[in-house]
């Protein structure tokens, strides 16, 4: 698959790019894609709601009071769940929900989401860029010309650029990832998913054995 290379003022160059057909024209695997986002998401979760059962609870060493002639119901602790203070019944505890998936399962998922984008052309090849200082209006102003400035958009380099990701961080709609760093998660959110020509050498190295 080729596509068109556009300048940052949004003019199209001489030039066409060519997407790695074993990365941009596979058939997705809706169900690896699901394991993957799902994994991403789980791993996110803390787990740590926990409360204290009566077993953790301070105290319930001593019978209160004495089991017969107060006229009050029988009391063996003071720790006990039926108590103000006491322990928790059925509580929440830490729970570890870390999930774990193959490193092949991992680069077909991002594939999959590559070449799902690819298809619905959702997919704009850029020529490299990079900013001496950051700069938000900078960046939009080059998504502007490329007419996609109120989309979602995932812009990906080679490498990481300081400038440039400080450039976007202030945008929401805007998320920048380096060649090696990027998730399935976060080419699902996106709406376009916009390219440095540079990245697509550094892409297949990553996700092609």
């Amino acid at each position: 698959m080729k596509l068109d290379v556009y300048k940052t003022d949004g003019s199209v160059t001489s030039t066409k790019a060519t997407l790695p057909s074993e990365i941009f024209e596979i058939e997705p695997n809706e169900h690896i894609v699901w394991l993957a986002v799902n994994a991403e998401m789980t791993n996110r979760r803390q787990g740590n709601a926990q409360v204290k059962t009566r077993a953790q609870v301070r105290g319930g060493g001593r019978k209160p009071w004495s089991q017969k002639g107060r006229g009050v119901a029988r009391a063996g602790s003071n720790n006990s769940p039926i108590w103000i203070g006491g322990g928790i019944t059925f509580g929440p505890s830490k729970k570890d929900y870390s999930m774990k998936i193959n490193k092949k399962a991992k680069k077909l998922a991002r594939r999959s989401a590559l070449s799902s984008k690819a298809k619905d052309k959702k997919v704009i090849i850029i020529e490299d860029f990079s900013f001496k200082e950051p700069k938000t209006k900078n960046i939009m102003k080059i998504f502007k010309n490329l007419k996609i400035d109120t989309e979602k958009i995932l812009l990906i380099t080679a490498d990481y650029q300081r400038e440039l990701w400080m450039s976007c961080r202030n945008l929401k709609n805007v998320d920048m990832k380096d060649a090696t760093g990027f998730s399935t998660r976060d080419i699902l959110k996106a709406d376009t998913i916009v390219l440095q020509k540079s990245s697509l050498k550094k892409i297949k190295e990553v996700l092609v054995k």
